[in-house]
């Protein structure tokens, strides 16, 4: 308890330089949308991407994409510091959608989407691939 106890009261102290590095993490993650968006989606929509990566950028979308876990992390940490202070049913709710990426993350790759929609599927069913993408915008 009193090792909670002692994080806790850091986290408190830090509070701007926590939630500042949340956000920066989480941020980062719109670049992640945007290439799902442009190259994944608008290709299994309209038959084309909107770009196309070349091998560096893949490289920078594989790092931008593994900044997830610690955005992750970062984030439930505020909203579990939140409903610390008050059970709020807003905060519970952020904290449960953000925590569906979870499944994302392990449970259905970002190569399975990409795989289903360009090679026609794979052993799982392609609304699958369709669920993945839906949590990822959550």
């Amino acid at each position: 308890m009193k090792m909670w106890n002692t994080f806790w009261a850091w986290y408190e102290r830090t509070y701007t330089l926590n939630i500042s590095i949340a956000l920066g993490l989480f941020l980062l993650q719109i670049i992640h949308l945007v290439w799902l968006t442009g190259d994944v989606v608008w290709s299994q929509l309209f038959g084309w991407s909107l770009f196309t990566l070349g091998n560096i950028h893949e490289l920078f979308m594989v790092l931008v994409d593994y900044t997830e876990i610690p955005a992750l992390i970062s984030v439930s940490i505020v909203y579990i510091n939140e409903l610390r202070q008050r059970t709020s049913f807003k905060s519970f709710l952020y904290l449960s959608f953000l925590n569906l990426q979870w499944l994302h993350l392990f449970w259905i790759s970002d190569e399975f989407v990409v795989t289903a929609f360009n090679q026609g599927g794979t052993i799982l069913p392609l609304w699958i691939a369709w669920l993945a993408i839906t949590i990822d915008y959550l």
